[in-house]
């Protein structure tokens, strides 16, 4: 991992966002995709669909059939199609430079229901000719309100999309009540209390549900970092957790009777937060999460980060999905709403079946400080 670069060097990044649509089967994502493209905000979108199986299907549904829309049939977009994503990437790059078609502002993947987000957003950060030409501005995850409850506690794929989302996009809200809805914002909460939930009626989204995903506008605005790090809400949900446990412990006032629940796919999911007091030593620093991502990367969903960084006046900011680490940047200046004019570093941390005290330990005997549980 490199030293970070500032605010405006990524304000006035030229590279083409691209933003990654996912959801499981039957999401709705088709539908959102063709709100999407009839508003003229849209125009110089380019639509990637993946399709999986001999017959591609999908795309025949999207209204917007043009020379910027590709198909990806050849197999799911996290396995065997990134071949073809990259040269499709390729392809829309130099027909744009060349004036085949009109310029590309952005570019949206739309991928399998059963696709794993990670293996995308290496190919657009890690090969050389993409990340050169194209930046990753976010994943949106679409999340059936009417079949969520089923496919969370059943399909791996589900909670892992739902899992690495900056963004949630509740389709289908129409057709449930409002109980309903609670309940299912709850259970999403719990895999990804820092993403924004957005509730979608039949099919209709506000624009800026697909707008600056990630922790910077490109318009250079300034960074919303308490949303894009949800450190508030990783610990709020943390906190409930700790009081769900002491409920259901053998005796506890109002436990339950004993009685065994279907295992969830989402239940091994949590998420954590961990605060260093003093300044962290970058080299220390990058060789204990290296460490955790060589070791722990497919137990890893996301870690974010807003560091402080000893020796750095401005506050480094770090990502990271599976074992891929986002290039680290700068902010041009430390925030200055609590909590974070405190200039603490703080790390947020979504995981599957992975202790919090080995990632404590690693951090800890790298670092030369030991991380703090600000919930504990």
């Amino acid at each position: 991992m490199s030293g970070g670069q500032d605010l405006e060097e990524d304000a006035s990044d030229r590279r083409v966002p691209v933003l990654l649509l996912t959801g499981f089967l039957g999401a709705g994502k088709t539908t959102l995709l063709n709100h999407l493209l009839a508003q003229p905000e849209m125009a110089g979108t380019a639509v990637l669909i993946n399709e999986f199986g001999e017959v591609g299907v999908d795309h025949h549904l999207v209204r917007k059939v043009d020379e910027t829309l590709v198909v990806l049939d050849s197999g799911c977009i996290c396995c065997s199609v990134q071949g073809d994503l990259v040269r499709a990437l390729k392809d829309l790059f130099r027909r744009a430079q060349s004036r085949e078609i009109a310029p590309i502002h952005r570019v949206l993947i739309e991928t399998t229901g059963l696709a794993d987000p990670a293996p995308v957003i290496y190919t657009l950060m890690e090969e050389p000719f993409i990340s050169a030409r194209y930046r990753c501005e976010g994943v949106l995850t679409a999340v059936d309100a009417t079949h969520a409850e089923g496919q969370l506690g059943s399909h791996r794929e589900a909670v892992r999309q739902v899992a690495m989302a900056d963004r949630l996009l509740v389709t289908k809200c129409d057709l449930v009540s409002g109980v309903e809805r609670g309940a299912l914002a709850e259970r999403l909460a719990g895999l990804n209390p820092g993403a924004p939930q957005i509730e979608v009626f039949e099919g209709r989204v506000p624009l800026e549900a697909f707008a600056c995903c990630g922790l910077y506008d490109p318009a250079g605005k300034t960074p919303d970092v308490a949303t894009w790090l949800g450190d508030e809400a990783v610990r709020a949900q943390a906190e409930r957790a700790v009081a769900a446990r002491a409920w259901r412990r053998p005796g506890a006032r109002g436990a339950g009777s004993g009685g065994h629940e279907a295992p969830r796919h989402d239940a091994a999911v949590t998420s954590f937060v961990l605060c260093f007091d003093e300044p962290l030593d970058w080299l220390g620093f990058t060789d204990g999460l290296g460490l955790i991502l060589q070791v722990y990367g497919d137990r890893i969903l996301r870690i974010k980060g807003l560091l402080n960084v000893a020796g750095d006046p401005l506050p480094r900011v770090v990502q990271c999905v599976q074992h891929v680490a986002y290039p680290p940047a700068s902010l041009a200046a430390w925030p200055a709403d609590p909590p974070y004019d405190d200039h603490r570093s703080r790390l947020v941390f979504i995981v599957r079946e992975l202790a919090q005290s080995e990632v404590e330990n690693i951090l800890g005997s790298l670092c030369g400080q030991a991380p703090r549980d600000p919930v504990a």
